[in-house]
């Protein structure tokens, strides 16, 4: 048991981080985690919280900086809980996180390190690690002084940070923002108070296409009849598509069960793949746009489509990896079928749509779980697919569906992940059930955060 107490002040040598983007710091063999410090810092800590195995502690001062260390360039890093590692240089940030899809994969899915080295291909890094986010939502609320501001969370809190222009999102967000600001301070349209529950304005949602430049926005409301909104249309008129949302509940979730165009298109349409996607604001759709091209690439070259192929789409969302899949098998011109499945009515609705729009027809979308369908298709239909893709939440996928697939037995898996401790722990039950790991790589679809994606190749052993 450490010696250590709470307050205590003592000198660390960061060595690593955490997987929330945490400094770790070991006094006398004991690991202690260290919001902003970074590998290579040398610092003095005040211990705040200690565990049986491990403790916090807050950054003091910084003795001697890490060779990786830089200034971020957002005046509120560090009280926005959003970006976690902009002073942390990019290059680094790529290494940290290709390292914590290995040690995911090594500690908790138990594969060896040596073969994993031997099967990773590199990182897939931005070219651009700032304005990459195509859509934002902001809180609105009264800040200390008095004034309406929008901004984002503190970290665990709900609390506004004020920052109109947030360095990772859409550089017309700023003005948006101004806009609506002014309107509501102009026309006394009043932001929600969350402990009060009295206000109008909830938040402010705004999408950007990046291929076509098309802008959305979304005014969350707790009133389906929102005062002198048409003087905000007049401020926007260079909008393509403006949506009130209604959400007049005691809750957390952003958007209630009630949307309604109130000005210009019902869509913004923007490309990805060399496909069509409309979109409107409930629509699922990657936030990344340019990292997802390189993540769904990687995953379409680990499928290797030659043409005739059956695939299987799993959480297929509003079809993005699908219909990229069927349009490869549609240029190879042998055939082929690609079947998009997915629990969410809306998701499938749009997959649809978006199918037409591109004119895709080697393509079926399906709503159903995955654990009940995949088993009932062989049975019925007597088809067996070549590949299938997962794409699944944060959470990754349930045991019933790993089960389903590895019952359906395809040649090939393609995983994709947003998580690397869910992807480890789904692919050890696939190790477990015959299929062995091929080719993996991170993918990096949020930079100056500490979130990192990842695709994996199975087969049959």
């Amino acid at each position: 048991m450490t010696e250590l107490k709470k307050n205590d002040i003592i000198f660390l040598q960061i060595s690593d981080l955490g997987t929330e983007g945490e400094g770790i710091g070991k006094k006398d063999g004991f690991p202690l985690f260290v919001k902003g410090a970074i590998p290579g810092d040398e610092i003095e800590a005040g211990v705040t919280k200690l565990k049986k195995n491990y403790g916090y502690a807050r950054l003091v001062s910084i003795v001697k900086p890490s060779a990786e260390r830089t200034v971020a360039a957002c005046p509120v890093f560090g009280r926005c809980g959003g970006c976690r590692l902009m002073h942390m240089s990019y290059p680094a940030q790529l290494v940290y996180k290709e390292k914590k899809v290995v040690e995911a994969l090594n500690r908790i899915g138990g594969f060896d390190r040596d073969e994993l080295s031997d099967k990773k291909d590199s990182i897939l890094g931005m070219d651009e690690p700032f304005r990459y986010r195509n859509k934002a939502v902001y809180p609105i609320a009264r800040g200390r002084d008095g004034r309406i501001c929008a901004g984002f969370f503190a970290a665990r809190t709900h609390e506004v940070i004020e920052c109109e222009d947030c360095l990772i999102g859409a550089e017309e967000n700023a003005g948006i923002i101004k806009s609506v600001l002014a309107w509501m301070e102009e026309y006394g349209i009043e932001p929600y108070d969350e402990v009060e529950r009295k206000g109008v304005i909830r938040h402010i949602f705004i999408r950007k296409a990046f291929a076509t430049g098309e802008l959305q926005l979304c005014i969350i409301s707790t009133a389906d009849k929102v005062p002198y909104i048409n003087k905000l249309l007049e401020k926007l008129d260079d909008i393509t598509s403006i949506w009130l949302n209604v959400n007049s509940e005691n809750t957390n979730v952003i958007f209630g069960k009630k949307t309604e165009l109130i000005g210009g298109r019902e869509y913004i349409e923007d490309v990805l793949l060399g496909i069509k996607f409309r979109i409107s604001p409930l629509s699922f759709y990657q936030v990344n746009p340019a990292q997802t091209r390189k993540l769904y690439g990687a995953a379409l070259d680990y499928a290797d489509i030659k043409g005739g192929e059956y695939i299987w789409d799993i959480c297929c969302g509003i079809g993005t990896i699908t219909l990229a899949a069927a349009d490869r098998l549609r240029q190879k011109g042998r055939g082929g079928r690609v079947l998009g499945l997915e629990i969410v009515p809306e998701a499938i609705e749009n997959a649809k749509e978006n199918a037409e729009l591109n004119e895709i027809d080697n393509v079926e979308f399906i709503c159903a779980p995955a654990e009940e369908y995949l088993p009932e298709r062989i049975k019925l239909a007597g088809e067996h697919p070549d590949v299938i893709i997962v794409d699944p939440p944060r959470a990754g996928l349930e045991r019933p569906a790993v089960d389903a697939i590895l019952e359906v037995s395809p040649v090939k898996i393609v995983y994709v992940s947003c998580d690397p401790a869910t992807l480890a722990r789904d692919l050890r039950i696939f190790a477990d059930g015959g299929y062995s790991i091929r080719r993996f790589r991170a993918c990096d679809m949020f930079a100056q955060t500490a979130h990192v994606e990842s695709v994996v190749l199975l087969s049959r052993d």
